[in-house]
């Protein structure tokens, strides 16, 4: 611990002579350095982004500043993209000398950059205000999502009434879920309703799973405990493989719930593949598919997809 502490701040003072050192010998700086040699998505933008954070001038500090709080006020968005991140671009151009005509591909990919490290920023706050808002009994919009869960999970048979054993079917604890939502807030229920109209073929057949009178496990309460693991994934910047590699999108808060729906199918299949014994067992794989998830977000190459295998167990 003491040697790596050693070696971060000899690392500190070295890091200005070093990129002198690479300016003088490429005549590219270490921004252009990065969007000319590392591979798009998330080792070009976590590498920009690292970059950014360390730098010393004070130009780059007030971009930063400025674009954190376009986050905070929550204008930093596609449609004022042009009027936010065009002129971050420009100060960071002239402060690093780099000419637009020439280096026009480095613009390209520079921007994209900024576009997904602030889309990140904005995404965690968003994510943030949907768990802190607790499930509300009295909200007809809370109660609505709540019953459509339902409705989209067992679409053949109805509700008895509000509060109803029948709960327990699809992985609640008790007889009125709204209980289990406290940890996560809505953020579970939102998680749980997306995979279920988005991915209607594969939750049903982890429903399934849920249900086996052998591997059977709670539905609704392990959605739950992967809405926490994604939460903290993406607060610890796990994520950022994950959100940095969908080059079709932003982050945002669909894409975390496809995270999220991509973790619980993920679960399901270790699960059944472990063939446990009893419900006692949850503890130790799901901690065993935290970390196999995180040497995967580990990698800056790895791409996420869900590979739908239906199968009979």
């Amino acid at each position: 611990m003491m040697f790596f502490h050693l070696w971060s701040v000899i690392q500190w003072y070295l890091r200005p002579f070093i990129k002198w050192f690479f300016r003088k010998t490429t005549r590219l700086c270490e921004l252009q350095r990065i969007c000319y040699g590392d591979k798009s998505g998330a080792a070009r933008t976590c590498n920009v982004e690292k970059s950014l954070m360390l730098s010393r001038t004070q130009n780059v500090k007030e971009v930063i500043s400025y674009l954190d709080l376009t986050v905070l006020e929550r204008r930093f968005d596609p449609n004022n993209f042009r009027d936010i991140i065009d002129p971050s671009i420009s100060i960071i151009l002239r402060v690093k000398k780099i000419n637009a005509k020439l280096h026009a591909p480095f613009v390209v990919s520079f921007r994209r950059c900024l576009e997904q490290i602030w889309s990140y920023r904005r995404l965690l706050n968003d994510v943030e205000n949907v768990r802190t808002e607790q499930f509300d009994s009295n909200n007809p919009l809370h109660e609505d999502k709540l019953l459509r869960l339902w409705s989209l999970l067992v679409p053949d048979t109805p509700l008895e009434s509000r509060v109803t054993k029948q709960w327990q079917f699809i992985g609640f604890q008790g007889e009125d879920p709204k209980t289990d939502f406290r940890g996560m807030g809505m953020l579970g229920l939102e998680n749980l309703l997306f995979f279920a109209t988005e991915y209607p073929e594969v939750s049903s057949h982890v429903l399934s799973h849920s249900l086996h009178p052998i591997y059977g496990y709670t539905f609704a309460i392990v959605g739950i405990n992967i809405t926490s693991m994604a939460y903290y994934l993406l607060k610890d910047g796990s994520a950022k493989t994950y959100m940095f590699n969908a080059k079709q999108y932003l982050p945002n808060i669909n894409l975390f719930h496809r995270f999220y729906c991509y973790l619980f199918y993920e679960f399901d299949k270790m699960w059944i593949e472990s063939k446990p014994e009893n419900i006692m067992e949850f503890s130790m794989i799901f901690k065993k598919f935290e970390n196999a998830v995180r040497n995967e977000l580990a990698d800056p190459a790895s791409v996420f997809r869900i590979n739908v295998e239906i199968d009979t167990i």
